[in-house]
Order: C-alpha cells, then sequence, then structure tokens
C-alpha cells in the first residue's frame, strides 16, 4: 500500500512528538480539556468516492487505507485515547468475493505497512470484532501487529474488523449466560457494567465522538451499545478525502457541544 508523506525518524523521538503534538494543537486551535477521548469512526463512500471518479471500487479502498495513516497519526499527535475505525462489517461478506478477498489482502498489507509508523507514533493496536470465518493470514497479521505494539502507551487503534454490533452484544448475552448456568453469576445480579465488560471493547471508554463519512445519517450496526451517550458529526466528504482539515472541523463541532448525558444542563 502506498504512503503518504509523513515525519521519519529522529534522534529525539520524544522531542519530536511533542513539537509533532505542539504544531498540532495550535493548528486545531483548541485546549486538549474539550477534545474527546475517544473517536469512533465510520467510514463510509470508498466505492463512492472511485465510482465518482470512473475508477474501480478497489481503488476507493487503496485511497481510504491512505486517509487512516493520516488520521491515526493526528489523533496519536492530539493525544486522543482512543480511535475505533469501522473497516468490515459483518454484513461486509455480502459483498462481490473479488472485492472481500481484495479488502482482506489489503488488510495484511496496510498492517505489515503501518506498524513502523505506529511505533514511531507509540500507537497500541487492537482488534474489535469476531476472529472466526477471517483468514489465517489476517489474524497471523493481527496478532503479531498486536503483540509489537502492546508496549505503546499512546494512541489505542481500534480496528473494527468482522465487528457487528448486534453480534457483539448477542456473544456477551452468551458469556454471561454460560457463568449464570455454571452457577457462577446471579442472573439478577447482572449490571450495565457487566455487560460492558463482555463486549469487545472492555476495557476502553465509551466513544465520546461518532463520526461518519459521506453524508450519510445513520449508525450501521456499530457500537450500539457504547455510542449511547456519543455526539454525531457527518461529514460530506467521502471516507478517502476525510483528512486532517476535515478531522479538525468534526473535534471543533465536538467541542462547541453541550453534552447534557440525559440531564439538564443550564
Amino acid at each position: 500500500m502506498s504512503s503518504i508523506g509523513l515525519t521519519g525518524a529522529s534522534a529525539d523521538p520524544e522531542r519530536s512528538r511533542a513539537e509533532q503534538t505542539a504544531a498540532s494543537m495550535a493548528r486545531l486551535g483548541l485546549p486538549v480539556n474539550v477534545l474527546p477521548r475517544h473517536i469512533a469512526v465510520i467510514m463510509d463512500g470508498n466505492g463512492r468516492w472511485a465510482q465518482q471518479r470512473g475508477m474501480p471500487r478497489m481503488l476507493g479502498h487503496q485511497e481510504g487505507a491512505k486517509a487512516v495513516r493520516a488520521i491515526v497519526t493526528e489523533c496519536a499527535r492530539l493525544k486522543i485515547e482512543v480511535l475505533t475505525l469501522y473497516s468490515f462489517s459483518i454484513e461486509n461478506w455480502k459483498r462481490p468475493a473479488d472485492e472481500v478477498d481484495f479488502l482482506m489482502s489489503l488488510y495484511v498489507e496496510y498492517l505489515v505497512a503501518e506498524r513502523e509508523e505506529m511505533m514511531a507514533n507509540n500507537v497500541r493496536f487492537m482488534q474489535v470484532g469476531r476472529r472466526e470465518g477471517l483468514p489465517e493470514p489476517v489474524l497471523a497479521e493481527l496478532d503479531r501487529t498486536r503483540e509489537i505494539t502492546a508496549s505503546n502507551t499512546g494512541l489505542i487503534l481500534a480496528l473494527a474488523i468482522n465487528y457487528g454490533s448486534r453480534a457483539e452484544i448477542t456473544d456477551a448475552v452468551r458469556a454471561l449466560a454460560r457463568e449464570a448456568k455454571a452457577g457462577r453469576l446471579d442472573p439478577d445480579a447482572i449490571t450495565e457494567q457487566m455487560v460492558g465488560d463482555h463486549l469487545y471493547t472492555a476495557g476502553l471508554p465509551d466513544p465520546d465522538l461518532l463520526v461518519r463519512t459521506a453524508g450519510e445519517m445513520r449508525v450501521s450496526n456499530y457500537l450500539l451499545w457504547q455510542i449511547s451517550y456519543a455526539e454525531i458529526h457527518v461529514a460530506d466528504v467521502c471516507w478517502p478525502d476525510f483528512d486532517v482539515e476535515q478531522l479538525h472541523k468534526a473535534l471543533r463541532d465536538y467541542a462547541g457541544r453541550t453534552r447534557k448525558f440525559g440531564a439538564v444542563v443550564n
């Protein structure tokens, strides 16, 4: 996969990251304390972007992968805690076989190509979604990337692959039911926290900001439990055109909201 030019290695990586963070914060024009801890993104419009330009849908996915690098790097510089990207849904298996095969190959290529950049930006990688059904080469690179980045302490990049929120909640309920059947859990004692602890995203803060591209106004079975109180930002551009400026626009929009969490705020 092609990459877009970013700052290379530095003799003093900590100083370099600090300088990059300062530059990004200055460009954004917002204090750290108004930024979301967790941004969840529905990366929509890769195929549409390509078709609008008379290109094969596959090229749209390649361009979308390039956009991921820029957004991950900027979120790392802005000290965002978690970035979750909706990359491949359970429903996406219904797409033409050649497109699915291309996407699986692209994941392998992306993970191999981006590990060095993740390390340079102190990014820790994880996958959310079902492992069953994913090709072995994809699973191997997912695991390898997670292992290599496990000691990083910056941005957590959670890639939602083979993910569906209803499937996630179903898996959580099944796990709790097994514990109850085994006598280790009183069904009447089940709490929301227990349910959350059995989701794929266990241990992560809930998303504060949900971003969807390509102007679509739906959540598409994505993090339904977790986004209960997330602020929603819809960008009109397709994902390949969602750049750092578009990210900053979403963050400024978020910073201007008053979050009520069901309460009355004067």
